[in-house]
């Protein structure tokens, strides 16, 4: 077979398929435009999703009739004044969405410069199908209308109006994330569905994501070797179960990598449990010389020249602003519903047995009352004694942020009187976490403290988890947790950490076999460290079901207040939830 040219027609065609996947695709390569030549404001019509027509308006700088007509053609750019491909700082650059966009729709490009009038240009599927005078004020509009009509083996490919226009609206919040002093506004089939004005990176984030953000959110700021991380993340327990709300941008720029996505997940990874999600919008800034942003037609994918510095920088600064969260915890209002709660019946006795009877609050007792009874000083027997105990109250309350114990539920949970309302502490959760922060803050000064066993205690395992743990020996060690092989299916624990105190030992080291069998020997030494240190702080922690006296409540609220990350445990669940005295009193009808 000969080699032949390919015609201009089929080569955009080729082109459209890189660059043009979906309607997304193109709204995305047009907005950046837009952003490219200046706007302060862009607004953005669809129709059946961007599968009927997509329309992008900008305020930005517009374009004389001359410089449409070139804009039109392949690789002509006003973006790469100079061949130094590697310090481009706009977002496109190679000069073939709207070539690309025309061979595959009804495109329509008007603009008009300051001062000028304005121009209009229409391209049918790559043919040119006139041009003209156009009324608009300054700037640029283009028009997107039938995408792939008359490419059906690409149309069929294409989703429903509504998983398109998901799409769409995603790539319209990445961008109005990037530029948070642009406006942006989007209209889908004539209803507003998005609109932003500038404004401060994280006021712009929480408006697009979850206005909770603002306050459950930490916002992130930090420097290292020339490479910056801003942005917003939220609490560990304000998270979700899929990783859709998770924002990446380099240099301003939207990307989907695989090293941010893994260093976001790193961050969090004795925070949360393994399916759920953190909310974050994080922007890193680094030389245009450190970073290749032409490896991927879309600008979605880049390559650092010092991956592991990047990877430092986004764990680094995700943990320190994790840790100076400190106890915080994000209880999202599932204490707000009156409806959550229940009346509870009131004993009272009844006239033929003088037994307790219930009597639900409101409801007047048959029969004589308490008083008539001669039994107004008497103390009332119930059914079944509440699970419960509480402490007498004092006159003044300690400022103490999580309050000062007053009782404990069901031997699970702690409740303490705060100056600004109740709290209500998860024992178990709350003193895992406590437990780990310990261990961890031994490891980091050396080993962690041992408890050596009177008699060394045999544990049977299967062979390959006494493989493991054999593998992992030294590792172990530095968490207190002196283990030897025993012959091929026991190991010798002659020492545990301290901070676990007595300790189920079989248990736990079938748990840290298995968790050594998940995490494999590509993880790092510190992430196993973490993993496996995690499984022993559950093992070492104060269980559901143990009563505490006063003394010990008090002390886990006070070490709480000092311990990094209290406020969650060490699967991403909140350890305290607090009603506010306005919460009380919504409750019971006062305000």
């Amino acid at each position: 077979m000969s080699i032949r040219r390919l015609p201009s027609e089929l080569i955009n065609r080729i082109a459209a398929g890189e660059v043009v996947e979906r309607p997304a695709s193109a709204l995305k390569e047009l907005v950046e435009n837009a952003l490219d030549a200046g706007a302060d404001n862009v607004a953005i019509r669809l129709s059946a999703g961007g599968l009927d027509l997509v329309e992008v308006s900008d305020d930005g700088s517009g374009m004389e009739p001359a410089e449409m007509a070139l804009a039109l053609e392949r690789h002509a750019t006003s973006k790469l004044p100079t061949d130094a491909i590697d310090a481009v700082t706009s977002f496109g650059f190679r000069g073939e969405a709207l070539p690309s966009i025309a061979s595959v729709s009804r495109l329509t490009l008007e603009s008009r410069p300051r001062g000028a009038d304005g121009w209009r240009i229409t391209v049918d599927h790559g043919e040119r199908a006139g041009e003209g005078p156009a009324a608009l004020p300054p700037g640029t509009r283009v028009r997107v209308e039938g995408l792939f009509d008359k490419v059906p083996a690409r149309r069929k490919f294409l989703r429903t109006p509504r998983s398109e226009y998901a799409a769409c609206l995603d790539a319209v919040r990445r961008l109005a994330m990037a530029r948070p002093d642009v406006g942006f506004s989007l209209d889908h089939d004539g209803r507003r569905t998005l609109a932003v004005q500038p404004s401060d990176a994280p006021i712009r984030v929480a408006a697009l994501l979850d206005r909770e953000l603002e306050r459950h959110g930490l916002g992130i700021d930090c420097i290292r070797d020339g490479l910056r991380l801003s942005g917003v993340v939220s609490l560990p327990t304000f998270n979700r179960g899929m990783a859709d709300h998770q924002y990446l941008f380099v240099n301003s720029r939207p990307v989907k990598d695989r090293l941010l996505v893994g260093s976001l997940r790193a961050a969090y990874r004795d925070l949360l449990a393994r399916d759920r999600h953190p909310i974050a919008a994080l922007f890193v800034e680094v030389p245009t010389a450190e970073v290749d942003i032409n490896v991927h037609p879309a600008k979605t994918e880049v390559r650092f020249r010092d991956p592991s510095a990047v990877r430092g920088l986004i764990v680094g600064g995700l943990r320190a602003a994790l840790e100076e969260a400190g106890h915080r915890t994000a209880a999202r209002d599932q204490f707000a519903a009156a409806v959550n709660w229940q009346a509870e019946p009131i004993a009272h006795l009844s006239e033929e047995s003088q037994d307790p009877a219930p009597l639900w609050p409101g409801q007047a007792p048959e029969g004589p009352s308490l008083v008539a009874a001669g039994v107004m000083d008497r103390t009332l027997d119930f059914a079944h004694q509440p699970s419960a105990r509480a402490e007498p109250a004092v006159a003044a309350v300690p400022a103490f942020p999580l309050g000062v114990a007053r009782g404990q539920v069901a031997a699970t949970y702690i409740v303490a009187e705060a100056e600004d309302g109740l709290v209500i502490v998860d024992q178990h959760a709350a003193h895992e976490r406590l437990v780990l922060e310990r261990m961890r803050t031994a490891a980091s000064g050396g080993e962690v403290r041992r408890q050596a066993l009177l008699i060394p205690d045999v544990v049977e395992l299967d062979e390959p988890d006494c493989d493991r743990l054999e593998g992992a020996i030294e590792e172990l060690a530095g968490l207190g947790l002196e283990i030897e092989r025993f012959g091929s299916t026991a190991m010798l624990v002659r020492a545990t950490p301290a901070p676990l105190g007595k300790t189920d030992i079989p248990g736990l080291l079938r748990d840290i076999a298995a968790e050594l069998a998940e995490l494999g020997t590509s993880v790092a030494l510190r992430d196993r460290l973490d993993h496996v240190a995690a499984t022993m702080a559950c093992h070492g922690s104060v269980r559901a079901g143990r009563i505490l006296s006063v003394a010990e409540m008090n002390a886990l609220l006070r070490e709480m207040e000092v311990t990094p990350h209290s406020g969650q445990c060490n699967h991403g669940r909140p350890t305290w939830v607090k009603l506010a005295h306005a919460d009380i009193e919504k409750l019971f009808g006062r305000r």
